[in-house]
């Protein structure tokens, strides 16, 4: 398999940054890899957090363990900042890995010349 096609597929299927280790491009491959660390992070710590709110309302008996009543209350969990942050957190993570596939790709093309 070619360099390039290698470096975009782990970039791809794995995460951003990692084809451009394989090309010794670490700089690059540091920060696409710590970008979409810190956007993971934010999107995960909001889903524990969503979670963790329900789940105790769940345990002082606010809320019964009905399947509908889970349903409306994980829909309407949203607070205004914490949405802004996880959707900006996606939009990253999502840019990150579309240049890491697209880079490495590139980059492997030219270092194959």
């Amino acid at each position: 398999m070619k360099r390039a096609t290698k470096a975009a597929l782990l970039s791809g299927l794995i995460f951003p940054g990692i084809g451009h280790m394989i090309l010794k491009r670490y700089l690059r491959g540091s920060f696409l890899v710590l970008a979409g660390l810190i956007a993971t992070y934010i999107v995960v710590a909001d889903v524990l957090r969503r979670a963790q709110i329900i789940v105790d309302q769940i345990n002082s008996g606010d809320i019964p363990v009905d399947s509908g009543a889970l349903t409306a209350m994980v829909s309407n969990s949203t607070d205004e900042a914490h949405s802004l942050a996880v959707t900006v957190s996606l939009t990253v993570l999502f840019v990150c890995w579309l240049i890491g596939i697209i880079d490495s790709y590139r980059i492997g093309i030219a270092q194959e010349k």
